[in-house]
């Protein structure tokens, strides 16, 4: 399943984040740092050093809005979240086809998280750069995406995806993981699409003792399948 996040950081978010991003400063590192066996050979781009202080300031603004976005938070189901990350893409940078590891390490705990979920929230405006797209491919083939700035792309960490060269301009983007309650990917899906049903009953006023009784299969379901 894949989720269509609009609207994750407003205008002045926006510009904050690419202010600090673009700054001379900015703590960039080759993307290869955090690349495991199988990414290492077909990663190339670059990265906000992990741990510094305006990844954590910028990571902590993204774990802000995700925890105040309903369509989020039904989609994901979230129990952990990995903190975000930050990457640029220009002059040809890429990244090759690759299933992103199923355990990471949470960074200064000792703890680690299942990647249930991948997300890319996009800073850079779709036209303001050529490439870049992400391609996803899943059940239904390949798909492109490539989203306004503030938006955000959630798909099962399981797919094999990949980033189009950028040949002009450069693709600005956060990324992280998601460990959900509930693992299984068709199992989440059935929830969101429950939980959308449920909330459009209620915004038609549809009958309300068939809404509560939905409710309870939709929470009865939850209890069943989650993982806490």
């Amino acid at each position: 399943m894949l989720v269509h996040i609009p609207n994750l950081l407003n205008a002045e978010q926006l510009a904050h984040f690419r202010r600090q991003l673009d700054a001379d400063n900015a703590p960039w590192v080759d993307g290869r740092v955090t690349a495991g066996h199988q990414g290492i050979h077909v990663k190339q781009n670059q990265q906000i050093a992990e741990g510094s202080g305006l990844a954590i300031e910028l990571g902590n603004i993204v774990l802000a809005a995700l925890e105040r976005h309903p369509l989020f938070i039904s989609a994901a189901l979230p129990n952990r979240v990995y903190p975000p990350m930050f990457n640029r893409y220009q002059g040809g940078m890429h990244f090759g086809s690759h299933v992103d590891g199923s355990i990471r390490l949470l960074p200064g705990t000792g703890q680690k998280i299942r990647t249930d979920l991948s997300a890319t929230l996009f800073l850079a405006p779709p036209e303001s750069y050529d490439g870049g797209e992400l391609l996803v491919e899943d059940t239904y083939g390949t798909q492109t995406v490539k989203l306004p700035a503030g938006d955000l792309i959630l798909y099962p960490a399981s797919s094999l995806h990949r980033v189009n060269p950028v040949t002009r301009g450069t693709r600005l983007a956060s990324f992280f993981w998601v460990q959900s309650m509930v693992r299984d990917d068709g199992q989440r899906t059935l929830l969101f699409d429950l939980d959308n049903a449920i909330q459009r009953l209620a915004a038609t006023g549809a009958d309300e003792a068939a809404r509560v009784r939905l409710t309870g299969c939709y929470h009865n379901l939850l209890r069943m399948w989650s993982d806490t």
